[in-house]
């Protein structure tokens, strides 16, 4: 139980429900236990007036004692009756609070893991995939619902019932209790040796069930690679491996449970035979009455529903035992990342000094003792060979990774102290992997802003040199995109992507890399509108490409993570080093085309 003591918080929360809820457990089984000794009377009563019938044989009397007989009779039925329906109408009372309670704690779980989610850093989403983070937001949150509402509802109503039953039982005859309840023990140990059975193989379903959710959520996403190349039969043999372990393990459980159960009921109907057998000696002993025989029956069947729902509330609770480790797991993660408290106003004034970072999944050092300077308002661009780092410079810069050494100042400030929020809402960002939402055109474009008009979705369209693609589609900006912009060709989503930096108009710009599938004639009016929109502002743009950046105030050229070159286009090209070696092996590329 220690893992589901987290949950104590929510039950704190919502006390004013589980207080209520708990009053509604016992009146209703106060009136579902009180019926057994009105079954009592009615049976010694018919008893009784069956012998004083046969008494008054022959006599006028004896119609009028079977017709008090049947009145009484009506009467002990009708208050059954009525005992029921009162014990109904608390059932329900006590679903409406402890239920719907449940419900309130799931909407608060989703919330909660959903909003720490975002706060983890990039580093965590690296060394996790998608498939088991949904699961633990949706799967192992509804098994956590079901013990927070059903299983504690039913161990409540089944803690009550059960010691109800036994003062009941014990105030009519300890012997006969006693016996009644010797099945008990063994029972208690059945359970004990289940539930640890139940845990691990909980534990088993749900990881593997993370696991079958992972895969297909990879391959649906990845389903164009897929098909280009003819791999549809390979995944589906995969996906059956995967569902047969799952299926495996859950047959595991369904097992144990098959033997569980039906062993409990057995335990129960050894304590009908001996109620009977050793209430008749009782009986016959002048002990107890028959009615009383007839009451423990009631009261060893009331026991069937306590003892059945007990192995089925300790499933649950093994369940979400299991369930809510896996989600402590992530909710006890802490941030790489930790926002300052610093306000600033960005110019785009950057400074690098011997900057180092190490990547922690993979112990590869991406940039090695960096160092460099930005002053506001220029158009700084980075190249390199792939590898070299020059993405990674981009994210540190967005600060997704802090670096292993050295330091970054913005504004003469670490970026460590100034507060995420207030920084990375004056930058605009286009990341070298473009992402596009399953939304419209436009709200992908104004995704960086609350509120925004047609007008600044149009020009940013504009600027981004992607409008007359999009107004010729047949929806034109309310054109509805596919999973990750899969609608668009590679160069729509790179401009798309683009125009959603530009319509925030940032303060800083950083491309990353963004332009690689956009033709000579678009690139060099992206550029020319950037040159417009960004003047007086920073710029960095990291690129392939020469054309791209041969414009840029200062170009810093990467290899292996260190900064090997510094200059304008025409210094780097009189200094016939790798960035003049580099621009020759494109004009080659360029002629050969």
């Amino acid at each position: 139980m220690k893992h589901l003591s987290y949950l104590n918080k929510y039950f704190l929360k919502y006390k004013w429900r589980i207080l209520p809820g708990v009053l509604f457990v016992i009146i209703s089984n106060i009136f579902g236990v009180v019926p057994a000794q009105v079954i009592r009377n009615a049976y010694d009563l018919i008893v009784e007036n069956a012998a004083i019938y046969r008494l008054y044989e022959g006599f006028d009397r004896q119609a009028i004692v079977y017709d008090i007989f049947s009145y009484s009779l009506f009467f002990f039925g009708a208050l059954i009756l009525f005992l029921y329906l009162l014990r109904g109408l608390f059932l329900f009372f006590m679903r409406q609070t402890i239920i719907l309670m449940s419900r309130h704690i799931e909407y608060d779980m989703k919330n909660e893991i959903y909003a720490h989610y975002q706060k983890l850093s990039l580093g965590f989403y690296r060394r996790n995939n998608t498939g088991d983070l949904m699961n633990r937001a949706t799967e192992d949150v509804n098994r956590v619902r079901m013990y927070v509402g059903p299983a504690i509802m039913y161990a409540f109503n089944t803690t009550v019932l059960f010691l109800l039953v036994i003062y009941f039982m014990f105030s009519v005859n300890a012997t006969l209790a006693i016996y009644a309840l010797l099945p008990l023990p063994v029972l208690v140990l059945a359970i004990y040796y289940v539930n640890t059975i139940i845990n691990q193989k909980s534990e088993k379903i749900q990881e593997q069930l993370s696991r079958l959710s992972s895969f297909v959520q990879e391959r649906f996403s990845g389903i164009r690679v897929m098909k280009s190349y003819v791999r549809e039969a390979h995944a589906q043999t995969i996906f059956a491996e995967e569902s047969n372990a799952y299926k495996t393990n859950s047959m595991g459980l369904v097992k144990v449970q098959a033997f569980f159960y039906p062993t409990m009921l057995l335990l129960v109907g050894i304590s009908t035979i001996l109620t009977i057998y050793i209430g008749g000696e009782q009986v016959i002993d002048g002990a107890i009455t028959p009615g009383n025989i007839a009451e423990f029956i009631v009261y060893v069947n009331q026991l069937t529903f306590p003892v059945t729902m007990l192995g089925w509330v300790t499933t649950l609770i093994q369940r979400a035992a299991a369930s809510q480790k896996r989600i402590n797991e992530f909710l006890q993660l802490q941030p790489d990342i930790n926002s300052g408290s610093q306000e600033i106003d960005l110019n785009g004034n950057i400074s690098f000094k011997n900057v180092s970072f190490t990547y922690a999944d993979t112990g590869i050092e991406a940039i090695k003792e960096v160092s460099f300077e930005i002053k506001q308002g220029q158009f700084v661009a980075i190249i390199g060979k792939t590898g070299s780092g020059k993405s990674t410079l981009a994210n540190l810069l967005m600060r997704m990774y802090d670096p292993s050494s050295g330091d970054i100042l913005i504004e003469g400030q670490a970026l460590d102290k100034i507060d995420l929020h207030s920084y990375r809402s004056q930058i605009g960002f286009v990341p070298q992997e473009v992402f596009l939402f399953s939304d419209s055109i436009k709200n992908n474009i104004a995704f960086g802003l609350d509120a925004v008009t047609d007008e600044q979705v149009n020009q940013a369209a504009k600027d981004a040199a992607v409008y007359q693609n999009i107004i010729g589609f047949e929806q034109q900006f309310e054109t509805m995109l596919g999973e990750r912009g899969i609608t668009l060709s590679g160069g729509q989503k790179q401009r798309v992507s683009i125009a959603r930096a530009l319509i925030k108009s940032p303060q800083m710009l950083i491309f990353d890399d963004c332009l690689s599938a956009v033709d000579t004639k678009t690139e060099e009016e992206i550029l020319s509108n950037l040159g417009k929109l960004m003047k007086g502002r920073t710029s960095v743009l990291i690129a392939h490409r020469i054309s791209t950046i041969k414009n840029a105030d200062k170009i810093l050229v990467l290899d292996n993570g260190r900064i090997i070159e510094e200059g304008t286009h025409e210094e780097l090209l009189n200094s016939g080093k790798a960035y003049a070696e580099m621009y020759q092996n494109q004009l080659l590329e360029e002629e050969n085309v």
